[in-house]
């Protein structure tokens, strides 16, 4: 059986008569381990690798800081250079400058028969309880804008999980709750590309849009803009549709698109009407491109499991909110209209 082995200090001496210690012990006295300070420089080591590392005042603006370095010698290594740290693409197109493009001046009537036909909003009319309650979620809108000040900011992405749950139908509303602001443009998009609505239910004429300029047509997007005699509002239409419309929404042409559009107008927000997300990915693809998302429920209609799984789809997009349509109770018993006139 084996016995423990107890370490204990050597008696034996070297030649000069000092004791010399157990092998511990002498390890400590040879290498230091026992005392905390720095080992000592070599006396014939050239002067520069004694001095103690200086930094740089004054780093490039963008880039890292410099390390700390001592100045190259002939004797020494030359330092390593710091690469500038990449920013992200993202922010790359984001901080795009510009003149910002310009509308075509011609304007087009927005049919208010079609309007009051479709239950949307009448910009003519006195304000209505529709109208109050997209004047609350366009507050929210803008002051997400306000606070980043982004061109991905001012793009708004409404969506909804499946068809029938009011997703064009809270695209318009919100287009003209937006346009009614003072010195703000606000550009509505058709991105449903497979069926496309808005132009029809504001009765106005269909023609080349957002599809055929992301296909490479030589025709600048803005000129498929439609200016509309609705104060501040404007209209893209789908355009052209494309069997690959997935995949053009995907490719570099799209953040060129649509940062032509955003460019140097700080003023102006775009709305994107998109496919239902469980039903087509063009809205996935935009997702990548908006910096805010209403996801449309229908109230007693749309389950959770849809939702969930249309906020994973939508994930490229990082501010996804919830918007409750076709709701017949208030909790808070809130009723807008009756404060107006309307109902009583």
């Amino acid at each position: 059986m084996n016995k423990p082995v107890k370490i204990v200090p050597s008696e034996d001496t070297a030649e000069n008569g000092q004791k010399r210690g157990s092998l511990f012990e002498r390890a400590g006295d040879s290498f230091g381990l026992d005392r905390l300070a720095p080992a000592k420089v070599p006396e014939h080591l050239p002067d520069a690798r004694k001095r103690l590392p200086t930094p740089d005042p004054k780093p490039a603006t963008g880039t890292a800081p410099a390390p700390h370095m001592a100045p190259a010698t002939p004797d020494a290594p030359p330092p390593l250079r710091q690469e500038p740290v990449p920013a992200p693409a993202r922010a790359k197109r984001e901080e795009v400058r510009g003149t910002a493009v310009r509308f075509p001046a011609a304007t087009h009537a927005v049919s208010r028969d079609r309007l009051r036909e479709h239950g949307l909003i009448d910009p003519d009319a006195a304000t209505s309880a529709l109208f109050e309650e997209f004047r609350i979620v366009k507050r929210q809108i803008l002051a997400t804008i306000e606070d980043e000040g982004t061109a991905l900011s001012r793009r708004v992405l409404i969506t909804s999980p499946h068809m029938g749950e009011g997703k064009t139908f809270c695209s318009i509303n919100l287009a003209l709750a937006l346009a009614a602001e003072e010195n703000i443009e606000v550009l509505l998009v058709d991105a449903d590309f497979a069926k496309p609505s808005i132009v029809g239910r504001l009765g106005l004429e269909a023609g080349p849009g957002l599809m055929d300029a992301l296909a490479g047509s030589d025709v600048p997007v803005e000129e498929h803009v439609l200016k509309t005699d609705i104060a501040n509002l404007f209209v893209l239409p789908a355009g052209r549709r494309a069997q690959r419309d997935a995949e053009l929404l995907a490719s570099e042409r799209t953040w060129e698109v649509l940062g032509r559009l955003t460019r140097g107008a700080p003023d102006r927000v775009l709305v994107f009407d998109s496919p239902p997300a469980l039903a087509a990915s063009p809205a996935a693809e935009l997702a990548k491109h908006v910096g805010q998302t209403l996801l449309v429920a229908r109230a007693d209609t749309t389950s959770r499991v849809a939702l969930e799984d249309a906020v994973d789809l939508l994930s490229g997009c990082q501010d996804i909110r919830l918007m409750l349509n076709d709701a017949t109770f208030s909790p808070s018993g809130r009723s807008f209209g009756r404060y107006y006139g309307v109902g009583d």
